[in-house]
């Protein structure tokens, strides 16, 4: 059985790990030119998807390279009042984790055979049972699985879904090593989250593992083409932080300084999410897998998913090996349920975090009933 992933993301890679654990192969081919072509972002909060990783034979392995302080969470309104605070005891179990995407994508790769990976395969197209690649090569497959995320071109083979905005804008800057460089934003933030929601704005702050903070100023109920209209130079990283700090009219001189501290990375990101509840008519032996299949608000779900998809899909055709519409089929119909489920919590939470009492929204999910 030839099983062809497209995507070595965390889904596509967990897909191939759990194969491997089960004695099936299987290759990954991704377009990137190698594991190091670009950098894989910032922290992850892993909770469900720790089954995954247990079906993987990693757990111990997750174990040491998460950070359980990184379940710390402090949430505040933008005059700088302080609504919630919780420190993780050092003894806690690691329910919610926190790990840096580079470090488990690491983990990921470093456990697959040599060779599984071919990089620098660009996936174009695919007919009859051939994938045909940028630049004119071609692999065969018996089972094509999608992992390749939100602007996936393995999904219109079997939807005509395309992924739609949804008001949400996101400026990224990142502040390098603040316990040295500015320690006294390094105390004020704390050692996980630090989450300021406001006047349709959000503003996060997050702990890194090589002791980075990285910022995310979410404008929620905006434009797609909002970053044109904002008038923020995106190539000028000064007059970036200028602009911004213009755009936080009346906000604590504090989230002032730690935008004043940051370097000269500033992204913008748009937010995008398929249609809840997606679905498609069964193919025997073309899938989808992590955002790829059910895009949803950036609010904790995405990874966790993916990395579930990867070993559901596996566990399915280790139980089916000559039988793929079976395993498809076992597949998608748990994985519909339960990405389904995710998908609306995420909705749900990105509606509190648009909506005006957003902070006090926050406060009521976060605080421990009394």
């Amino acid at each position: 059985m030839d099983i062809a992933i497209v995507g070595a993301g965390l889904g596509g890679l967990a897909l191939a790990r759990v194969l491997h654990v089960n004695g099936i192969d299987a290759v990954v081919y991704e377009r990137e030119p190698s594991r190091h072509a670009r950098g894989q972002g910032g922290m992850l909060d892993i909770h469900s998807g720790q089954r995954a990783l247990r079906e993987a034979g990693l757990v111990e392995g997750f174990h040491a390279i998460a950070r359980s302080e990184g379940q710390d969470m402090r949430l505040l309104t933008p005059d700088g009042t302080l609504l919630f605070q919780e420190d993780t005891p050092d003894d806690a179990p690691m329910a919610r984790p926190e790990v840096d995407r580079a470090d488990l994508r690491k983990l990921l790769l470093d456990s697959l055979p040599e060779g599984t990976v071919r990089w620098g395969h660009a996936f174009e197209s695919a007919d009859n049972g051939t994938l045909h690649f940028a630049g004119g090569g071609t692999a065969t497959y018996d089972l094509l699985v999608g992992a390749d995320g939100a602007s996936s071109r393995v999904r219109p083979l079997l939807t005509d879904a395309r992924p739609a905005h949804i008001g949400q804008n996101v400026i990224e800057l990142c502040v390098p090593d603040i316990d040295r460089t500015h320690p006294e934003l390094a105390v004020m933030l704390g050692r996980g989250n630090y989450w300021v929601l406001g006047d349709g704005i959000s503003f996060a702050a997050q702990r890194n593992g090589d002791g980075r903070v990285r910022i995310g100023v979410s404008f929620y109920n905006t434009a797609e083409g909002w970053f044109t209209t904002s008038k923020i130079p995106l190539d000028d990283p000064s007059a970036a932080r200028a602009r911004l700090i213009e755009l936080l009219p009346g906000w604590h001189p504090k989230y002032i300084a730690l935008i004043e501290a940051c370097d000269d990375t500033v992204v913008s990101r748009s937010i995008y999410t398929l249609p809840l509840g997606l679905t498609w008519p069964k193919s025997p032996n073309v899938t989808l897998l992590g955002d790829a299949a059910h895009l949803m608000p950036p609010t904790g779900q995405g990874a966790n998913m993916a990395l579930l998809d990867g070993a559901h899909l596996a566990l399915a055709l280790a139980a089916h090996p000559h039988d793929l519409p079976a395993a498809i089929g076992e597949y998608e119909n748990e994985m519909f349920e339960r990405t389904g489920a995710a998908a609306k919590m995420s909705a749900r939470m990105h509606d509190l975090l648009t909506s005006p009492d957003a902070a006090q929204h926050m406060l009521a999910f976060f605080q421990p009933e009394s």
